[in-house]
């Protein structure tokens, strides 16, 4: 992660301090599928094929990955385009597409303690020093695969959906977990990457719940210390007793 330092006046105690930050680096980056582009984003400069690869599967442009390579700034990725609906700014802060919303079909279940540890795992320092970023892990049957943080929640998930695309990974067998609120359009990117499970430390919306709903992924919000709550599917968590 790319950080500089930035001097700032902090008022504290009452008083005027001198201090240095370090705060995170911002760029904008081309994505394109096939050689026409179809999206710029706001990102952290990591990560980026992975950005590229993860974004064109929660959008929903296709199945599959052929390749991905980046150049300067723009990520070029190869794959058989199966929407060629037309964009909109999304619930989930970036670009989006009108290609609907994949059913999740997984028997995968988690318990509450392994919903404790893939929070846990979303910590990282850079997010704690910087507080500018959001993060989000990958669990596959129970290991950690990849970790993404990014200045845009939206794109911490594409990045670590793509190491998943790129690594070759069965993702109906994932769980994700990230810091980010869960409006419509960041339920809608992790039911097209096929990810049954979807922990958040933040808020859903109305829209949000009814999307994991009616996608079949199972919604787990307020994630911290020893408590989480549970909007949708709750039978994917074992153990639950009333």
């Amino acid at each position: 992660m790319k950080l500089v330092s930035r001097k700032g006046m902090q008022y504290r105690d009452g008083e005027p301090h001198e201090i240095e930050d370090a705060i995170v680096v911002e760029k904008t980056f081309r994505i394109l599928l096939n050689g026409e582009e179809v999206a710029a984003q706001v990102a952290s400069d990591e990560q980026l094929a992975e950005l590229g690869a993860g974004f064109v599967i929660d959008e929903g442009l296709a199945d599959a990955v052929d390749s991905v390579a980046v150049e300067g700034d723009a990520i070029l990725v190869a794959a058989p385009r199966r929407c060629a609906a037309e964009t909109e700014t999304g619930s989930s802060g970036g670009t989006s597409f009108r290609c609907g919303v994949r059913q999740v079909r997984s028997d995968l279940t988690v318990t509450p303690g392994e919903v404790h540890a893939v929070t846990a795992a979303i910590f990282s320092d850079d997010w704690q020093q910087t507080g500018a970023l959001h993060c989000s892990v990958l669990f596959c049957e129970g290991r950690l695969v990849a970790k993404a943080c990014d200045v845009g929640r939206h794109n911490s998930v594409d990045k670590v959906v793509g190491a998943a695309v790129l690594a070759g990974l069965d993702r109906s067998r994932c769980v994700l977990a990230c810091t980010g609120r869960q409006p419509s359009g960041m339920v809608k990117k992790v039911a097209n990457a096929g990810i049954p499970v979807l922990v958040s430390r933040a808020a859903s919306t109305d829209q949000g719940i009814a999307t994991a709903e009616a996608a079949g992924v199972t919604l787990v919000c307020f994630s911290r210390g020893d408590r989480f709550t549970i909007y949708t599917h709750p039978e994917r968590v074992a153990d639950l007793q009333m």
